[in-house]
Formats: structure tokens, sequence, C-alpha cells
């Protein structure tokens, strides 16, 4: 018989990098129902909006499209009051809660990482300003019981997945376990460069991004403000007024904007800048899809995913132009440094190479991470953990060994 494939994502409330993760499995698992905190109608893509979803109790609290990341503390007995006790195997996708379900004894459960719980760990203090009494007695108390709990509910997966070496790295600090890299999908069907006589490229740079303190977007208007250079800021979030009020008059901050005004924006840009520390980074291979060349901080995610022309803080000379070795081909400029004037530094640096990135070695490194491979990687993946689940259970007698696997679409 087919087996019952359950999908979980911790809230459907837009569609970001996590939730295009979640439109594959869902293309791989056209039959499975999704389990999830809270749903806004409308918010992500139809083809996971056609799947039978179930939302938690959170869904019947009041102002949950705008305020539910303050029902954190209940997140943790949210997720565990979803009833998976149907399901054969468990497929979530979590950066917060998801994870913490309770499969049935006899169930497989693979958890895609996006990271471990920011708010709970490493970037509790970006999140969480020390500020007031409740800071300072009331939210130690809670974080520590929700890395107690996300600690523990760990436990209950039978296989984990990180999206970079990075969040395995960080996997295995908060968790003790060891995770398989699987890189994220980049739509490299849509993100493609620019039709145009020459390379397509206009005078401005671009950033595209949520306007939340970790982005560090103030950096990047602050190195702006002092080059005098035009930059495009496609992004909102509860910062927007404050940046505002910080940029100058050759920074333009666009708000939200549709799939193809993005898709523009990448193809006609100067370069991308990417200031922040990321778990993955989905934003300069987009970049790269389009034929854009990236200005990256040169930590976290995106040590995996850019090739930098200045290796070691500018020491190595970058390659030339034409090189036959397109996986060796810059894709982008590091700075090393957290701060204005690195990034002022490293926006010179590009302009004075800037012929040496070619848009189509730029796109050839993007197709690397292309949402095809992704598909297979993760088909592949499932198929070997169901082989050994299901060794697993014929040699504890379990009659469940008759399941068939997958009911999944090929990738």
């Amino acid at each position: 018989m087919p087996i019952k494939v359950a999908l979980v994502h911790d809230w459907l409330t837009g569609m970001r990098g996590g939730e295009k993760c979640l439109e594959v499995f869902c293309e791989l698992f056209p039959d499975a129902d999704i389990f999830t905190l809270i749903h806004v109608p409308g918010q992500v893509s139809s083809r996971i909006e056609q799947h039978r979803i179930t939302t938690s109790f959170l869904q019947d609290f009041p102002g949950r499209e705008r305020w539910y990341r303050y029902y954190l503390p209940l997140m943790p007995a949210a997720i565990e009051a979803l009833d998976l006790s149907a399901y054969d195997m468990v497929l979530s996708s979590s950066h917060c809660a998801a994870k913490g379900v309770i499969p049935r004894p006899d169930a497989l459960h693979v958890s895609y990482l996006h990271t471990p719980m920011r708010y709970a760990w490493d970037l509790w203090p970006q999140y969480f300003p020390p500020k007031g009494w409740v800071s300072r007695y009331v939210l130690p108390v809670l974080l520590n019981r929700l890395r107690t709990w996300d600690t523990v509910s760990t436990q209950r997966v039978d296989h984990l997945l990180a999206n970079s070496r990075f969040v395995a790295q960080r996997i295995a600090k908060y968790y003790r376990r060891e995770a398989t890299v699987i890189h994220p999908p980049v739509d490299t069907a849509w993100f493609t460069p620019a039709l145009a006589d020459g390379d397509g490229s206009e005078a401005f740079y671009l950033m595209v991004t949520a306007l939340v303190p970790n982005k560090r977007i103030d950096l990047a208007i602050e190195a702006f403000n002092e080059l005098q250079r035009p930059l495009k800021i496609i992004g909102s979030g509860p910062l927007e007024a404050a940046l505002k009020r910080l940029a100058g008059p050759a920074i333009e901050m666009l708000g939200w904007c549709s799939d193809e005004v993005l898709r523009q924006a990448y193809a006609a840009c100067k370069a991308v800048v990417f200031p922040s520390q990321e778990d993955f980074g989905i934003v300069p291979l987009e970049a790269n899809a389009a034929g854009r060349p990236v200005i990256a901080l040169g930590q976290g995610g995106s040590l995996e995913t850019v090739v930098p022309a200045n290796p070691d803080r500018c020491a190595q000379p970058p390659l030339q132009v034409g090189s036959q070795d397109r996986a060796a081909a810059p894709t982008g400029v590091f700075f090393f440094e957290p701060s204005a004037p690195a990034l002022a530094e490293a926006v010179q640096f590009f302009e004075t190479h800037e012929a040496i990135f070619d848009p189509a070695a730029l796109r050839h490194h993007a197709l690397q991470f292309d949402r095809q491979q992704f598909k297979q990687r993760i088909s592949q993946f499932l198929d070997a953990a169901w082989a050994a689940h299901g060794d697993s259970l014929a040699h504890n007698g379990n009659l469940l060994t008759g399941a068939r696997f997958p009911n999944a679409q090929k990738a």
C-alpha cells in the first residue's frame, strides 16, 4: 500500500526561501497533507495552497497575521498538539518549531533545517535587545526553557538535513547531531540575464532583503551614503521607517516588489550587496543566475555560495577575463568585517576589477544550485532513508514493511 506522507512547515505567511523548499516537497508528494502553526490564505503559492492544510490552535488567536512571532513561547505546545498518528513518513521544513512534531513511533521523520532556532541560540541578543525588566528577568527564563525543548525535540527526528555546511556546524554545536547538507533551490529558470546590448547593467547597486536588524541594512546605507553611489533596496519590515531616515539622496527604498520587478532589478543592476551573515543566503545565487556579481560579507553561508575575486583579503590578483575554468571564475567580492568602511572598500575594489566578472560564468555557477538539482538530491536521500527505515522495521517484525515508497513524483 502507498505510504501516507505529512509535510510540516513552521508557518505559511509568505513566500520566502523556506517556502520555496516546501514547494519542491509538494511537487515530490502531491498527495501529502501539510501541517503548520499558522496559515494566512493567499500568501503562499498555489502549488502549496492546493494541498490539504491543517493548522494549530494558534490559528484561532487574534492578530495572527501580524503578531504571530509573539506567540513563540506557545509554539512548542502548538506544534506537539498536531496529530500525525495517521502518517508513515513526516518531512518537516523547520527554522523554528516544525521539527518538534510528535510522529508515530514506527514513522520515519526527516527534517530539513534552515537553521537552529535563531531566537533561542546565538542571535537572541539581536532579536531581543536587553531593554527593560522583561528582557532582564522574564526573557532569560523563557529562552532557557525554549532551548531545552528545542534540543530535546531534535531527538525525535530520524534524519537531519541542513541547508549549508554553516548550518550543519551549528546543528552539531547545539544539538550534538550530524546533518547531511543539501543546498536549497535557486529558481534559475526565472532569474535570467538581461537580453540587451552590452552587459545590460545600469549604474545602481541592489539589495534584496527583509528590513530586520540582523540583515545589516544600516551598514549598507552608511557605506553608500559615504560613497554617494546609487543603491536600491527591495524589501519591507519593521525597520523601514528608521532606515528611511538614515538613507541619503542616493538611496531608494522600494518596499516589496512583484516577482517581475525583482527579476528585472537583478538583471539590470551593477551588483548586488549582501552585508549580513546568513545561514545560506539565496540572494547572491539569484543575482548570479541573472548574470550579476555580488558584494558580500565573507562569513556564514556566503563562503559556500560566493567565489570571491579577493579570497585573501585582496592579497591575490583576481582571475582574468576569459578564464576557461568557469568553476573557478569569480562570482563576487568579499568584505571581511561587518563595518561600513569595509563594505565601502569592497565596492571600490569591485569597481576597479568589474571587467573580470563574466555573466555566463556567473550563471554557470548558479546552475549548480538549480531547483531540479535540489529536487533530485532530496528525492535520492528520502529513497535511501525509507529503504533503511524499512530494513529496521523488518528486523523488529513490524508489518509496515509492506508499505511502498515512494508515492512521490520522481525528480
